[in-house]
């Protein structure tokens, strides 16, 4: 088993150099699916200085996670409308009065096309770059005694807020549906990064965790949804059967959440000094 300093140093160095390689080819070819991958790249890269500001310097690991932040934000609007337009595509065949829905968004997504490839190609990874040097040192000269249960708090920390935003959950108010996907995709981020440090971690539960948040993402993206729909019926005749569509597979979706929601409690211990679920016996 890799010891808690290396875990760390392996997390950086590959993610670091996969958001490198996925932004050199969303430069090169701005495409919907370049972007998905630079956007997954800096979120995991954004994962690991999210980690480390609890174990190096604040003023070492803030500024770049800042800069990746601002980098994601940047792209978030470009994603969203994207995300509808693949979904649109899907259902056109049974629902065709998306159809004019469907030509607003593609106009609003030439609109944010030319802005982000301007933010991509004006990406200065430079600074980054400096930063992830130093960043290196610091991690390499870490004192691995207590690391490893460091780190293993932070995890403790991240579940510890799932399990609120869970008991917290009114299905009433999708928002709150929101703050629990948020807090869980930080929780899942963890776990890819320090699964090395966990004795007998199931491989079964990265796909259990991405089915998990997936669901929670479904209801978001149904939400903004209905947001451009609101925004495009204000500028448009207002079009009642695309309101309905949305409407009705959103309450599907929350009912399936419902169904499955209390599956978050079966991926961390219920506290630092119990179990954790796979190693109970049957």
């Amino acid at each position: 088993m890799m010891n808690a300093r290396d875990v760390l140093l392996d997390s950086l160095e590959k993610r670091w150099r996969k958001y490198r390689s996925e932004l050199k080819t969303c430069r090169f070819e701005f495409s919907e699916e370049a972007v998905h991958d630079l956007r997954v790249a800096t979120r995991r890269l954004l994962a690991v200085f999210d980690l480390l500001r609890v174990v190096v310097p604040r003023k070492l690991a803030q500024p770049s996670r800042r800069t990746l932040k601002e980098q994601l934000d940047d792209l978030d609007d470009l994603r969203d409308i994207q995300v509808l337009l693949a979904d649109i595509s899907e259902f056109m065949h049974e629902a065709p009065e998306l159809s004019p829905f469907r030509g607003y968004l593609q106009g609003r997504e030439k609109q944010l096309l030319r802005l982000s490839r301007g933010m991509v190609k004006s990406n200065k990874s430079k600074t980054l770059s400096a930063r992830i040097e130093k960043t290196r040192a610091e991690i390499a000269s870490l004192p691995d005694e207590l690391l490893s249960g460091q780190l293993l708090e932070v995890l403790d920390e991240a579940y510890e807020k799932v399990t609120r935003r869970l008991a917290a959950v009114d299905t009433e108010k999708i928002a709150t549906i929101h703050k629990l996907r948020i807090a869980f995709k930080k929780f899942r981020y963890l776990i890819e990064i320090l699964h090395p440090l966990l004795v007998n971690f199931p491989a079964e539960n990265f796909e259990r965790m991405h089915t998990y948040q997936t669901m929670m993402g479904e209801i978001q993206d149904l939400e903004v949804a209905q947001q451009y729909v609101h925004e495009w019926a204000d500028s448009a005749s207002v079009n009642e059967p695309v309101r309905t569509h949305y409407a009705a597979r959103l309450k599907k979706a929350v009912n399936h959440f419902i169904d499955d929601k209390g599956e978050a409690l079966t991926f961390w211990r219920s506290a630092p000094d119990r179990s954790f679920p796979w190693e109970k016996q049957p």
